[in-house]
């Protein structure tokens, strides 16, 4: 009995913490309505992935393929498994469902639709991000086939806005990878029913909400080549910039799935790259959960890449190309979208029988087992095979919102966009908005003043004009992978022109809000009346934007300029009168060097929600004072820019490089810039030690005080730079490694405190394949952009970092199965004396043990490695560390690995028939 207690703290440990498992473990004992006679996968006292192991043990081949496929895995009625859609989406809001079998999901109607990703990065606010996320997570659960299916949501999109013209920016966050982590590892979070360090919520009762995907892995940023082009780099700008993020939401979230991209990396189909896959995300990152191929990503290895695998005779074909994907870890065919007649469902079985070869060893059933043990793993941590009256997120649900009462339809009267949610929605657009500029104008008899926040007086005479198509459409654009808004989802909305006029008419009900078209019906043509109109405003809007006609999903941008004659139409306005704003609500970037002279203030966000109104006449008005900063470095022009199919990041003879990490030339407005209508002051900038081991911490504090005259909120930037590095070594500029998000009132002041982990500052290096921390002087940059810099510390940094245990997995198979090249499996037989096939990888990402076919490095010295299981009558762990299947059941075999005085922990499902 000891030895079982112990096991499970270790799995704890390995799983998030001891208290989550905890938590988990004894939920979900006293939860469950089945008898110990019940079969294990019924059993609620067994963990998800032994549950799974023996569900996936009572299926036939065939129904194991079935399983493998998004839309959908078929149903399988005798093992009471129901049909499930994995293909559903939310990355601003539920948005589809796979309810339909062999069809792209279904759109919802009426759902709330939030700002898009890239205007949550904008607020530099991973607390918002949280708060919005668990919202989504609930209406999800609100509006799924009995609240308990089709759970598994393919968001966040995370790839880097490392180029503006890329077609998807607005689905991203950041051209930054710790911004990036620091927002979306919190939409993780939120989504799926845990706390904000990415343990599972108490009030759960050990159930996950919902999953998320971390899309698309890896380095997809250009759409005219997405799913036939190559995107090829050194290792170096791999680890460090395209998958840096990933890793960092792993660590910091452990999301349910990633999804591969379409794309070739350095000239391997992402769907079926070993390295990606399995020797990154799993072995070197620390990933759990299932991979799922992009729609449909494993076509396009035979149709668009037409692949042929170093030493194979010639290019695969159809069978050959799900036996290489599903070998190499992507467990989930998404077999929709761009595709033919062949999935896992119907090719899986015929590549079984053929006895393939693929990267990692001769293909049979036991990959197949593999990937529908994630599969299932995946279902039974959301609840679905258990008491539904059990499962607190299913109760929660139909406490808000009876069974039944939601349809697809118009007809379900918006019942979902609730009072929380839409003024979620209104919060999340004000935080967004980032003020790029506001100067002084002169007003009539007045002394010059910044032209924000609008001054409307109390009563009298007050007039504003909303110029712009974009400012009161007839449909308001959302982005992409926005919910149908039937006539019940547009009675919620709230665009430009309603906005602007209902709030200034609520301070001054004498004052005039007029809206004029400024544009001809196909956007090319400034009506020039309208123009003449502005003139006796007192205040101007001009609202500019792009939508998908600009750029979007397949297609990318080939100019940064606004669409149509929007930009003419600002500086004619501009030009008439001086009291002009301009609002850019846009997919990212867009050129503003025609204009940016002639107009007193720009405001910018992405696609910005459906109450999108509100969160501009917020700041218009001054009710909210503006906290965004840009996520991404706005340049002058599209010529300063690498070719988009050019995915290096550092500058070169012919490139000025990319982002404000490595961007050489002059920028319009710097990543991290934002202003607003109060002045903050940073001083007494210090860091707590002159010199610091690399395997150390230091800290920067500083004194901020609000030098302005209204509450305001400021996010205050630190950025490392290593200045005395030789230039061939070809450093950054700098790097984000942290901010903190300031509140004041006026006048008062408080201590700010970042600490930045030395280890956190490592580069890739390729030569010895590990990271290093550089010697010597680092300059730590209190700014308020990575242009504007406010105060400076430096420390010296010493020594090396210090290997120790990170992650640690198992491919674990038989002395049989190493002679017939079998890589792994689930299913042994009594008698079978397993080898586990440890992975151990270093903090430093060196990585020892079983690595793939044909490729071990043996342990360190002075590394060992036990082994302990939770049933030892099922698996039996001797005292010379033989592992052994012994009897009929499931159990977890925990791997111990030890070195350096630290230790680190991973487990494998062993099922014994």
């Amino acid at each position: 009995m000891r030895r079982k207690v112990l096991a499970t703290a270790v799995v704890a440990a390995l799983t998030g913490t001891a208290a989550f498992q905890a938590v988990t473990t004894t939920a979900s004992t006293a939860s469950s309505s089945h008898g110990t006679s019940d079969p294990v996968y019924l059993n609620t006292r067994y963990s998800p992935e032994e549950r799974a192991a023996d569900l996936v043990s009572r299926m036939t081949l065939a129904e194991k393929a079935s399983q493998m496929n998004s839309s959908r895995a078929a149903a399988i009625p005798r093992l009471g498994v129901a049909a499930y859609g994995w293909w559903n989406e939310a990355a601003h809001g539920v948005a589809r469902e796979q309810t339909t079998d062999n069809s792209n999901p279904p759109i919802l109607t009426n759902t709330t639709s939030y700002p898009v990703s890239l205007s949550l990065g904008s607020t530099w606010n991973p607390e918002l991000m949280y708060d919005e996320a668990s919202l989504i997570g609930d209406e999800a659960r609100d509006v799924v086939q009995d609240n308990q299916r089709d759970l598994d949501f393919w968001s966040p999109t995370v790839n880097l806005g490392r180029d503006p013209r890329w077609g998807r920016n607005d689905e991203t966050y950041s051209e930054d990878p710790y911004l990036t982590t620091a927002i979306a590892s919190k939409f993780v979070n939120g989504m799926e029913g845990k706390d904000e360090n990415g343990r599972l919520l108490r009030e759960g009762r050990g159930y996950l909400k919902t999953l998320t995907t971390l899309k698309h892995f890896a380095a997809n940023n250009s759409e005219f080549n997405r799913r036939n082009g190559s995107s090829d780099m050194d290792d170096r700008t791999l680890r460090e910039y395209y998958t840096a993020q990933f890793r960092g939401i792993v660590q910091k979230s452990q999301p349910g799935s990633i999804m591969s991209s379409y794309n070739r990396v350095n000239g391997t189909p992402a769907a079926a790259d070993v390295y990606l896959i399995d020797t990154l995300a799993r072995k070197t990152f620390g990933f759990k959960g299932y991979f799922t191929s992009d729609c449909d990503a494993i076509y396009e290895i035979q149709a668009g890449h037409k692949w042929q695998p170093p030493g194979y005779p010639r290019p695969l074909n159809q069978v050959e190309r799900h036996a290489f994907a599903n070998s190499a870890g992507e467990d989930l065919d998404c077999n929709q979208g761009y595709h033919d007649q062949y999935n896992y469902a119907n090719t899986v079985p015929t590549a079984v029988a053929q006895g393939i070869t693929t990267q990692t060893g001769l293909y049979t059933e036991n990959d197949v087992d593999v990937s529908v043990v994630r599969l299932f793993t995946a279902r039974m941590r959301l609840g679905e095979f258990d008491d539904e009256s059990k499962v607190p997120w299913v109760r929660e649900a139909r406490k808000r919102l009876a069974p039944g009462t939601w349809t697809n339809s118009d007809a379900n009267n918006a019942v979902t966009q609730t009072p929380e949610r839409l003024a979620m929605a209104r919060k999340a657009a004000d935080q967004s908005l980032v003020l790029l500029k506001n100067d002084a104008v002169k007003a009539s008899g007045k002394r010059a003043a910044t032209l924000l926040p609008l001054q409307v007086p109390r009563r009298g005479s007050y007039k504003v004009a909303v110029v712009g198509p974009y400012a009161n459409p007839e449909s308001m654009y959302l982005g992409g992978y926005s919910s149908i808004q039937g006539a019940a989802g547009k009675a919620n909305h709230v665009n430009g022109f309603q906005g602007i006029s209902k709030a200034v008419k609520a301070i001054d009900p004498q004052a005039t809000v007029d809206y004029l078209p400024g544009l001809s019906a196909d956007h090319n043509t400034v009506i020039a009346a309208d123009v003449a109109k502005t003139k006796g405003y007192d205040a101007v809007v001009v609202y500019a934007g792009t939508d998908n006609k600009t750029a979007d999903e397949d297609t990318d941008r080939k100019s940064l300029a606004l669409p149509g004659a929007q930009a003419q139409l600002i500086e004619q306005v501009a030009d008439a009168n001086p009291r002009t704003v301009a609002y850019l609500e846009t997919m990212g970037q867009v050129d503003v060097e025609s204009f940016k002279a002639k107009v007193p203030a720009i405001l910018w966000s992405s696609y910005n929600g459906q109450r999108k109104g509100e969160g501009l006449a917020d700041v218009l008005l001054g009710r909210h004072n503006p906290s965004g900063h840009l996520p991404f470095t706005w340049y002058r022009s599209v010529d300063q820019l690498p070719d988009i199919a050019d995915y290096g990041i550092r500058p070169t003879a012919t490139t000025q490089g990319r982002t404000y990490q490595y961007f050489t030339g002059p920028v319009s407005y710097a990543f991290g810039h934002g202003l607003g209508y109060s002045s903050f002051r940073y001083s007494q900038v210090r860091v707590n030690r002159s010199s610091v081991d690399a395997n150390g911490r230091v800290t920067v504090t500083a004194r901020a005080t609000n030098t302005g005259r209204a509450t305001g909120t400021d996010v205050v930037q630190l950025y490392a730079a290593t200045p005395d590095a030789r230039p061939a070594l070809e450093r950054p500029i700098k790097r984000l490694a942290g901010f903190e998000r300031v509140t004041l009132k006026p006048g008062r002041s408080t201590t700010v405190r970042m600490q930045v982990k030395i280890a956190d500052l490592a580069f890739y290096d390729e030569a010895r394949k590990r990271y290093a921390v550089d010697q010597g002087r680092y300059e730590l940059q209190l700014a308020s952009s990575a242009q504007n810099v406010l105060g400076r510390a430096t420390t010296r940094v010493r020594g090396s970092l210090d290997a120790v245990p990170s992650v640690v997995t198992a491919n674990p198979h038989t002395a049989a199965d190493a002679a017939r090249d079998v890589p792994q499996r689930v299913f042994f037989a009594k008698g079978d004396v397993i080898d586990p096939q440890v992975t151990v990888t270093l903090s430093d990402d060196r990585i020892f043990g079983h690595v793939t076919k044909g490729r071990s490095v043996d342990l360190p010295a002075g590394m060992t490695v036990t082994y302990r299981s939770n049933r030892p009558q099922v698996v039996d762990v001797s005292r010379r560390g033989v592992v052994k299947a012994t009897g009929k059941g499931v159990a977890t075999v925990t791997a111990k690995v030890r070195y350096h005085g630290r230790t680190a922990t991973g487990t494998f499902v062993v099922h014994v028939g």
